[in-house]
């Protein structure tokens, strides 16, 4: 894998964690404005999600890696995004864009956090749908506490 340095989000957490993976998922946007994305196809997503906190669990992790892959790659991986119920409500206009879906990786991934007892944070989602365009995710202050 190709290393690479993210947009580091603003915090004052003593420890800070960063995974990278990637996903294969196909998606369409059925919006007017979506050009050729309303038809369906595939991107291969790079995703790099940033956790921080002060406190360790027993095992001296901030979160064990495995568990945000299981959280992510296995949910998405090789999926019709539009499928996915957090994308398959039509009337919520709420289609799966590279925006949408790295709110949605934010969203799976602290809605984990929030049941660990040292209440780690995800700080921030750096989605990559093609080579030249990415989005980064990072909720509002207040949000994630």
């Amino acid at each position: 894998m190709l290393q690479q340095i993210y947009p580091a989000p603003h915090h004052d957490y003593e420890f800070e964690l960063n995974k990278d993976m990637h996903f294969a998922a196909a998606h369409y946007i059925p919006h007017e404005d979506a050009g050729d994305c309303q038809k369906v196809h595939g991107h291969t997503y790079f995703a790099n999600i940033t956790i921080g906190g002060n406190e360790l669990d027993d095992s001296g992790f901030l979160i064990n890696f495995q568990q945000i892959k299981k959280l992510i790659h296995k949910r998405f991986d090789h999926s019709l995004l539009n499928d996915d119920t957090r994308f398959s409500d039509k009337e919520s206009m709420n289609f799966p864009t590279t925006e949408t879906v790295a709110k949605a990786v934010w969203e799976i991934v602290q809605e984990h956090l929030d049941t660990l007892e040292h209440q780690p944070q995800c700080l921030q989602v750096f989605l990559r749908e093609t080579p030249t365009s990415y989005v980064i995710y990072r909720p509002k202050k207040g949000r994630n506490a």
